[in-house]
């Protein structure tokens, strides 16, 4: 679980830096694809945190009202959030039959 979190956060400060420059439609459209196509992995693992899905609709809104910087923060932690919740799912596959009963 710390893995998970550690990854989560290395990948939310990584956008942050990318996401100081000032940001365009067409960089919030390639941020929101990779954090949609994240999703949709996490998703067919049957997996998607729910926190993904809210910060999709936070980057949504933000594009919406034209504040692109704000709008591709909001798709990178998304996209974090769905890789995080696909190592999740990958890990838990390898240590389930760990944990059962014998």
């Amino acid at each position: 679980m710390r893995n998970l979190i550690r990854l989560a956060v290395v990948l939310a400060v990584g956008g942050f830096a990318t996401a100081a420059l000032a940001a365009s439609a067409d960089d919030f459209k390639a941020a929101y694809a990779k954090a949609e196509a994240a999703s949709k992995q996490a998703h067919a693992l049957k997996n998607e945190w729910t926190t993904t899905g809210k910060e999709l609709k936070a980057a949504k809104a933000a594009a919406d009202a034209g504040k692109f910087d704000e709008a591709v923060k909001h798709a990178q932690e998304a996209e974090a959030l769905a890789k995080a919740s696909v190592a999740q799912s990958e890990e838990q596959k390898k240590l389930w039959p760990e944990a059962v009963v014998r």
